[in-house]
């Protein structure tokens, strides 16, 4: 419970450790509040699941998270997570505000030169019926190439905790995401997963030409932070500022990332 003068937390949740690239962002904006970041490790990756049981997990899981916790705002750092279920848990939690993460199709439609966008996003991400919906409502002047990665997320976490990867493992994921038509060729991928950012500079590096690597992480931030009111004279509670991991207590590695991210490991 908080006191007269403290605020109530930001909720952060993810299927794993990617959402800490919105938790960067938030922090810079919100300096005021606590976080509190839920790594559902447990259900990792959330692209194996069928939708009608990971939408239940995620339901039944937020119902113990607000009862718990009581945040001020929940932020959803999962592309696969809130397309899917977004619509669900507002009408389950009406007296919640939910923050979501969706692909960037919007702002790579206006930004593209070439006409030629790509999504890289968890194959969860491609099929839903929510991204074709944005691609028709905001891209349809543009050819979109949806490239659902199987392997990436997980490639992704292993990268965050330090662990090498092969170029070539981590060519193969991305190599769909550059076409070329008559003498146009890609010239921005939207990252619709929050785990991908941290890859960035990889990503960079094994591109066959230069595009840009649409993140999404700020504008979420943003957003969070326009439904989040700024409270006169309060103090950011001492108490928060920490991550819970469903799987229970996470590994050394994934612990002292967590204190970088200032952070500790519930």
């Amino acid at each position: 419970m908080t006191g007269t003068n403290e605020l109530k937390p930001v909720l952060m949740f993810d299927s794993g450790i990617g959402g800490l690239t919105v938790l960067r962002e938030a922090r810079v904006l919100m300096p005021e509040r606590g976080f509190i970041y839920v790594a559902d490790d447990a259900g990792f990756p959330y692209g194996d699941w069928e939708e009608a049981a990971l939408r239940d997990r995620i339901i039944t899981l937020f119902a113990d998270l607000l009862d718990r916790y009581d945040p001020e705002v929940c932020v959803i750092s999962c592309n696969t997570a809130f397309t899917l279920v977004g619509a669900d848990l507002r009408a389950a939690f009406p007296d919640m505000t939910f923050v979501g993460t969706v692909p960037a199709i919007k702002p790579a439609a206006e930004r593209t030169r070439s006409g030629l966008v790509s999504v890289l996003a968890t194959p969860g991400t491609v099929k839903r019926a929510y991204t074709r919906d944005l691609i028709q409502s905001f891209a349809s002047q543009c050819h979109v190439q949806l490239v659902g990665s199987p392997n990436l997320a997980r490639m992704a976490e292993a990268y965050i905790r330090g662990e090498p990867l092969p170029d070539e493992a981590v060519l193969a994921e991305i190599a769909p995401c550059f076409t070329e038509q008559d003498d146009r060729k890609t010239d921005i991928v939207v990252l619709a997963c929050t785990h991908y950012p941290f890859m960035a500079n990889v990503f960079r590096r094994l591109a066959p030409w230069p595009v840009d690597w649409l993140d999404p992480a700020e504008a979420i931030a943003r957003q969070a932070r326009r439904k989040v009111p700024m409270v006169d004279g309060a103090r950011h509670p001492e108490e928060y500022d920490f991550a819970v991991f469903t799987s229970g207590t996470p590994d050394f590695a994934t612990a002292r990332l967590m204190q970088g991210f200032g952070l500790r490991a519930s």
